[in-house]
């Protein structure tokens, strides 16, 4: 029974401090992604941040300019399904459910135009003719600092 009141108050308070104390925004940043003139008008690639979020980046324009670019989550808001661009239909697409988003993300049909779901969107610019995307920079998986050990001293 002591066990059983230690657990149920130890969670209590566990979510009374998430509550009262709320984590701070994870620290952004600007990543490389790709030379800019390498995506061709329609191309796109799939970026995975640091965070593990996967992200569609796709050229939609031949201007010259951070404007030809856009940077969408390829995570479908309704089931979580992969979102691909389809140039020659103009569009996102989810094939879960035949969702479909306009070339901005907004929703076009499917579940996720009921809801009015839209793809969340990543800053996109270009610097010294690079493409750099602003992301969480707070990675999955932690990186240790430990030094591999010499097996000649083991």
């Amino acid at each position: 029974m002591a066990g059983g009141l230690a657990a149920s108050y130890g969670t209590f308070f566990a979510y009374s401090g998430r509550f009262l104390y709320p984590a701070r925004p994870a620290e952004r940043g600007w990543m490389y992604v790709a030379v800019a003139n390498d995506l061709q008008v329609g191309d796109a690639l799939t970026y995975r941040t640091p965070a593990g979020a996967g992200v569609t980046v796709a050229r939609q324009g031949d201007e010259g300019g951070v404007g030809d670019f856009i940077a969408l989550s390829s995570v479908c808001p309704h089931l979580g399904c992969q979102v691909f661009w389809e140039a020659n239909n103009d569009r996102f697409f989810c094939p879960c459910h035949n969702g479909a988003f306009d070339p901005s993300g907004k929703p076009k049909s499917g579940p996720v135009a009921e809801a009015n779901q839209s793809l969340p969107e990543y800053e996109l610019r270009i610097e010294d003719g690079l493409l750099m995307i602003n992301v969480e920079l707070e990675s999955l998986v932690s990186v240790s600092t430990r030094q591999p050990r010499d097996e000649r001293t083991a």
